[in-house]
């Protein structure tokens, strides 16, 4: 006991009292060697025997309730484990180290909760102290797997839940873990294949199950994040604007780089961008569209709202190509004037800065501009409906 080598003491402890159960001294140090390695239960029944030799033991009586003690927090810590309160399960394991201060499985128990806390140099440190003891401890394997799992070194991590499963074959927790890194990784590399062939969509969708896989992956999540962000700003025709926001809010949260706060505040302009009237989608171009293109698209859609076009409908059909009307005037204003198209793509809300306010804009004026005033003409005042004048289509 002396050299701390006490699974050899035990051994000697409890040859001694089955040669003489009534050797005192004997059940007492098997009591301890028990109490050290973290047997908790079998410590107490050692004192418990101790004291019926000879009741009035002091040692034994405070023994006995060490024991119960660490009963106590073993009992306090599965609970908490649990509950996924790690913290809470790092405290008792402390206190319970200091009791068993040879007990493994309470180390190994502390290093997996480090590691879910993202404490990996601790984690790491008791688990390495472990492995130098013995080197075939699959738990301690399974926690520097974990570690490195955590820190986003898949492979590596993979290396040593392999490890760890050929110790120990039936380690759940290893063959979950493996499992997982391995989902991830796979999951993750399609993403970025899909990405850089421009499959965006696809990329979205990779990264999202990839997401899945395991929540408490903060590191590998965040980029994953960041991925799906990025796929969801270069596929504009998602407009996942506010699912990439948060995603992006999440990666600075984890990694609070300069490189991601600019993609957070990136992602934020391109939602603001998409809550204001979409005067590209309006008039049916792409945001890169050249200036014949929107002409051309102006010229397609104000024909097909003109009002004198739906002259005949249903009162609530006027009305509503009446506003389509005025909204592809709108768009032709600002996406043909560059000073107004530049303000408009570096995401300032035009219709916000009062540019139709006050009666000044008038899309009628905005399709006699652009007609020459062929056909006769038209005016379209204020009121819903109202139309003067006919225009007749050549």
């Amino acid at each position: 006991m002396m050299l701390c080598r006490f699974r050899e003491a035990l051994e000697d402890s409890q040859q001694a009292v089955r040669l003489d159960d009534g050797f005192m001294k004997g059940h007492l140090r098997e009591g301890k060697c028990h109490l050290s390695l973290g047997n908790a239960m079998a410590a107490a029944r050692c004192f418990q025997r101790v004291l019926e030799l000879e009741p009035s033991n002091k040692e034994a009586q405070q023994e006995k309730k060490n024991a119960t003690t660490l009963l106590e927090y073993e009992r306090m810590a599965d609970f908490s484990f649990e509950k996924r309160d790690f913290r809470k399960v790092v405290y008792c394991m402390d206190r319970a180290i200091a009791l068993a201060p040879t007990c493994q499985r309470f180390k190994i128990l502390k290093a997996e909760c480090l590691a879910l806390l993202g404490r990996y140099p601790e984690a790491q440190s008791v688990a390495s102290d472990i492995l130098r003891m013995d080197a075939t401890n699959a738990d301690a394997l399974y926690v520097r797997g974990l570690c490195l799992y955590y820190e986003d070194c898949i492979d590596k991590a993979v290396q040593f839940f392999v490890q760890a499963l050929r110790m120990a074959p039936d380690h759940e927790k290893a063959r979950l873990a493996c499992r997982n890194a391995k989902a991830l990784k796979a999951k993750k590399e399609e993403g970025n294949h899909v990405f850089k062939n421009c499959s965006y969509d696809a990329a979205y969708q990779l990264y999202t199950e990839a997401l899945a896989i395991d929540p408490n992956n903060i590191k590998t999540n965040a980029k994953l994040y960041c991925n799906r962000a990025t796929a969801v700003s270069d596929y504009m025709d998602t407009e996942l604007y506010e699912e990439a926001v948060r995603d992006y809010e999440k990666v600075y949260q984890t990694e609070k780089t300069s490189e991601h706060k600019q993609l957070l505040k990136n992602a934020q302009m391109e939602l603001k961008k998409s809550k204001r009237k979409d005067y590209y989608k309006v008039l049916g171009v792409g945001k890169n569209a050249t200036e014949d293109e929107i002409k051309k698209a102006y010229r397609k859609r104000a024909l097909m709202h003109h009002p004198d076009r739906h002259s005949s409908a249903t009162p609530e059909v006027q009305k509503e190509e009446e506003k389509k009307f005025k909204e592809v005037g709108e768009a032709f204003t600002i996406l043909s004037d560059p000073k107004k198209k530049m303000r408009y793509d570096s995401g300032h809300d035009l219709e916000d800065d009062g540019c139709f306010d006050g009666g000044d804009f008038d899309a009628n004026n905005i399709f006699r501009a652009f007609f020459g005033g062929r056909g006769g003409g038209f005016s379209f005042d204020s009121s819903p409906g109202t139309l003067k004048n006919t225009f007749f289509y050549t």
